[in-house]
């Protein structure tokens, strides 16, 4: 046998078990080395290019994203578009404002797993809601080039939207085509850097056991704890709510059913994208209209990311606060839009929203060294996290698919399914 054909089988082994079980040999080969070895520090070098990697990508990600989705978005909506894609907003702002007040009962200090470069410490925090406005203005017109090559994940926002609603009204079908097969692309490289992430995580959960011992797992532990209680919080008492206010029924009939014939499948799929099979077949089983549904649950896969809002939210607010900035109300609530916002356009790889993470923490001008070891912890705990999110972003498509239907058919005198009583 060759060294190619070789070298083709050991790819082929590595691609064939699943992301979340190499993720798990990561973790447990990164401690077991970090306390058998902690002088090996060229092992670190695996999480250090793994981390540049994803620094290097994120802008660019961002705005390709931004850009392509504008450009191929469609004004053409009834009354059913109308009040769906209002419900995937609200909701994820709401998501995103649950995961504020969370993190502010529950303030968490990873210390001892982010490596703080030096000076760093020194920041400053933002004096008021003022000073974040005028520094949120100012980052924001910066020229767009500069702007991706400094990671100003403001001034990209700002600029990607500017130039989608430009071509978006003037870009022809080639041009619109030639944007999406570019955001597939760029889409493409970032799964590549993912499928490498048990290399990486390997090497970061290397150098903070080599550093700080086991311990670092009660921190991880506190994060996933918070995500998760507030990902149950969003799932079974803020959506039911909404739904609730919509159609004036029993939202749970309806919220545990999406839940276990959508969310459990996403959970293990960890991905929106590839959910959307299955919840347009339980769309049909729901006996929703074929062309409503087949429009609005792959819109829900890119901008209902309920989840994605949580995860931005409380991973940027834990990093606010290992770095000793005070985070007042208005700027807390700021952040909420700006997760928002993130979280709609957050890329349907798996943990996409991790890599908008800098994005959000810029808004309290925490450098993108910093934030972005964030995301390599989000990595770290995405074995639960990423599948929790996805399966709460993909059941609630249906969810408000399905609410926007049966408000509609209340309207026109039409009884809903006998499930929901």
């Amino acid at each position: 046998m060759s060294l190619k054909e070789g070298a083709g089988k050991v790819v082929q082994a590595y691609n064939s078990i699943s992301l979340i079980w190499r993720i798990v040999i990561g973790i447990i080969i990164g401690t077991i080395l970090g306390l058998l070895v902690p002088g090996a520090a060229w092992i670190s070098l695996f999480g250090d290019l793994f981390v540049g990697a994803l620094k290097a990508i994120a802008p660019v990600l961002v705005f390709v994203l931004i850009v392509a989705a504008l450009v191929q978005s469609s004004g053409k909506f009834d009354k059913r578009f109308g009040l769906v894609i209002t419900l995937y907003i609200i909701s994820t702002l709401a998501a995103s404002l649950m995961a504020v007040i969370a993190s502010f009962i529950c303030p968490l200090d990873l210390t001892n797993v982010l490596v703080v470069p030096e000076g760093a410490e020194e920041l400053a925090p933002p004096g008021d809601i003022a000073t974040v406005l005028g520094n949120l203005l100012t980052r924001s017109v910066a020229n767009p080039v500069g702007a991706i090559v400094d990671a100003n994940y403001i001034g990209i926002l700002l600029w990607a939207a500017i130039f989608g609603l430009a071509l978006k009204h003037i870009a022809a079908d080639t041009t619109k085509l030639m944007l999406t097969n570019i955001s597939d692309g760029v889409t493409k490289v970032v799964r590549w850097i993912i499928n490498l992430a048990p290399f990486g995580i390997l090497g970061l959960v290397f150098s903070s056991v080599s550093t700080s011992g086991l311990e670092i797992f009660t921190t991880y532990g506190g994060l996933v704890l918070i995500l998760v209680v507030t990902m149950l919080v969003v799932a079974l008492i803020i959506s039911p709510l909404i739904v609730f206010c919509v159609i004036r029924k029993n939202p749970y009939p309806l919220v545990f059913r999406c839940l276990k014939d959508s969310g459990i499948t996403a959970f293990f799929t960890r991905s929106s994208a590839a959910n959307i099979p299955v919840n347009m077949n339980l769309c049909e089983r729901l006996g929703l209209d074929r062309d409503f549904y087949s429009v609005s649950i792959p819109l829900g896969a890119t901008i209902n990311m309920n989840g994605a809002a949580v995860t931005i939210a409380i991973m940027t607010l834990a990093c606010a606060h290992t770095m000793g900035v005070q985070v007042d109300i208005p700027s807390a609530l700021l952040l909420c839009v700006l997760s928002t916002l993130g979280a709609c356009g957050a890329s349907g790889v798996a943990g996409g929203s991790l890599l908008l993470i800098p994005m959000a923490c810029s808004l309290f001008g925490i450098s993108g060294d910093i934030a972005i070891q964030m995301v390599g912890v989000g990595f770290i705990i995405g074995v639960i996290q990423d599948g929790l999110e996805t399966a709460l972003n993909s059941s609630g498509d249906v969810i408000y698919a399905a609410t926007a239907e049966f408000k509609a058919w209340q309207k026109e005198g039409k009884p809903l399914p006998e499930f929901m009583g």
